[in-house]
């Protein structure tokens, strides 16, 4: 599915989204913007994380970003524009600017 900026349906995600939309099929609520996820959400450490568990970031300039945890050291996102929903393994670049990680759950 292509990335579109508001995005909340199957016509295309952002990332606080693709979050909101998961999270819906499962009956729970989930704020609409990654930034209202992060303040709501159940804050656990990050040895803690269990598919599911929503992983928060602050790339330099780009404002606050969310993904989803598959497990194995990887997470689930739409990324930007121009790019598709991808599965992304949290390398230094996303652990440099990881914040934290909630749940809803």
């Amino acid at each position: 599915m292509p990335y579109r900026y508001g995005g909340n349906d199957p016509s295309g995600f952002d990332c606080s989204g693709l979050v909101q939309f998961t999270h819906r099929r499962f009956g729970l609520g989930v704020p609409r913007t990654a930034r209202q996820q992060w303040r709501h959400a159940c804050k656990i450490p990050a040895e803690a994380l269990k598919p599911g568990d929503l992983l928060f970031f602050r790339p330099a300039r780009k404002g606050w970003h969310v993904g989803i945890y598959v497990g194995d050291g990887h997470f689930v996102h739409a990324p930007s524009e121009g790019k598709r929903i991808q599965r992304t393994r949290l390398n230094r670049y996303w652990w440099r600017h990881f914040i934290g990680a909630g749940r809803y759950w």
